[in-house]
């Protein structure tokens, strides 16, 4: 499962990067996490950024464990899901990225914080899906998912799954209107473990109320409670 996730580009990179307009509020995200509102550029608006909840909004993720937000979709159940293939062929989106967050298992009860990144692209983006929804009242909101696969030998060295990352080619067929169904399934594969790199940073990385510069900075492997570890 991915559970955050980083977009620390200025405004003007993301702007030249997908060649699409940025809103003047937009900020840096040292810890992307679920449920809150994050940058996306949709099929349906493709020359700017949208801000869709991940998962789903703050209001309705209450009492409901980080499973059941429905975060991530895993490509395998779009072939077996109508209702995600239905969504595929009309909601796509691009999730702006420079690097995403996974958790090394050193024990029964120590988990170890490593950032991922590309070293061929310094920002990227994962392939997602989105929706649009009706609260009680009436109030429309959006949220998006990330798309995930079976890791890459590098990333599986940490975790078992990791994002869909697309090339700037692959992102144009992911927000064509046109693409078919093959065109879409045909990209949705891991990125190549040779043009990626990670490494461990600070613990800090798992509270969803930390979001600073420091956090994307390597750190010594240390597990979740701030104690240093020999596993790396």
């Amino acid at each position: 499962m991915i559970e955050h996730y980083s977009i620390t580009a200025t405004p003007e990179k993301i702007r030249e990067r997908f060649a699409v307009d940025v809103p003047e509020f937009f900020k840096p995200r040292y810890n992307a996490c679920p449920t809150q509102l994050l940058p996306v550029i949709t099929n349906s608006a493709p020359e700017g950024v949208s801000t869709f909840y991940w998962g789903t909004s703050p209001e309705w993720s209450k009492n409901k464990s980080l499973s059941e937000k429905i975060i991530n979709t895993q490509v395998e159940f779009i072939h077996d899901k109508p209702a995600i293939k239905k969504i595929l062929m009309k909601s796509r989106c691009i999730v702006p990225a420079d690097g995403f967050y996974a958790w090394k298992r050193a024990g029964k009860k120590t988990r170890i914080p490593y950032r991922c990144i590309c070293t061929d692209q310094e920002l990227f983006s994962f392939a997602g899906l989105w929706e649009e929804y009706e609260d009680t009242e009436g109030n429309e909101f959006h949220t998006f998912t990330i798309i995930t696969t079976p890791a890459t030998p590098l990333v599986a060295s940490i975790q078992e799954r990791m994002p869909v990352i697309l090339s700037p080619k692959q992102e144009s067929i992911w927000l064509a209107k046109d693409s078919t169904e093959t065109d879409l399934m045909e990209i949705l594969k891991a990125y190549s473990a040779d043009r990626m790199s990670h490494y461990p940073v600070s613990p800090r990385i798992s509270d969803v109320m930390v979001d600073v510069p420091s956090l994307i900075r390597p750190a010594p492997a240390s597990d979740q409670f701030g104690n240093l570890t020999l596993f790396d």
